[in-house]
């Protein structure tokens, strides 16, 4: 789900020039060749993503060792992907714990969005500088709640949380305003069709996105 919300984000925001920024989903136990989980589709489709085409791949040391950050869902898959992948230490956090670290940054050191591949390289390097400043300890704030075998209503609120910790990120990587709002649903790419409402959501207890995920 975030992968397809990050490139919703960033060819919405961007247009053209998106196209140098690379996004991928994997999993740590992926069902490889399957498609997103009906649920989180819907989901998806209703924060602004397309679910079209998704095919799950399994999570390698090459697509960690390769990528310039990785996000993942859970610390579990955190361990998982700096296990294959060790030297990746400072570019692999959670969703949560690196939207988190953003709250430090001076996003205004920050090369400009003209120079975007440096502006990305640099927000990185100014997430690992905060980790190094905070106590290493498991916290389960980390981590999005799995939603796997659970109600739509579980689905929709882990997606909220992806979304709420994403899109801050993609707005510092691009150089928008954080207090402009956000809605993808209203853009071309983020527009569902065909697709069932998600039923209606009571609060969900919130518990603490990929290149690695379920």
């Amino acid at each position: 789900m975030g992968e397809r919300l990050t490139r919703a984000f960033l060819d919405d925001t961007l247009g053209a020039s998106a196209a140098v920024v690379g996004t991928s989903s994997a999993g740590t136990h992926a069902v490889v060749g399957s498609g997103m989980e009906p649920s989180s589709a819907r989901v998806l489709a209703g924060l602004g993503g397309d679910p079209a085409g998704f095919t799950a791949q399994q999570l390698t040391g090459d697509l960690v060792d390769a990528a310039d950050l990785t996000l993942t869902m859970t610390r579990r898959h955190r361990r998982s992907a700096l296990k294959l992948a060790p030297r990746a230490m400072f570019r692999t956090y959670t969703l949560r714990e690196a939207a988190e670290l953003l709250e430090g940054v001076d996003l205004r050191a920050l090369p400009p969005v003209g120079a975007l591949d440096e502006r990305a390289k640099a927000l990185v390097a100014a997430l690992g500088a905060q980790r190094a400043t905070r106590r290493l300890a498991e916290r389960e704030s980390d981590d999005v709640v799995d939603p796997m075998g659970h109600a739509a209503t579980v689905h929709q609120e882990v997606g909220d949380q992806i979304f709420g910790a994403l899109i801050p990120l993609l707005q510092a990587l691009c150089g928008t305003s954080a207090e402009a709002p956000v809605d993808l649903a209203d853009t071309q790419v983020g527009t569902a069709r065909n697709l069932p409402p998600v039923p209606a959501r009571p609060p969900v207890p919130a518990r603490a996105l990929p290149a690695a995920s379920r």
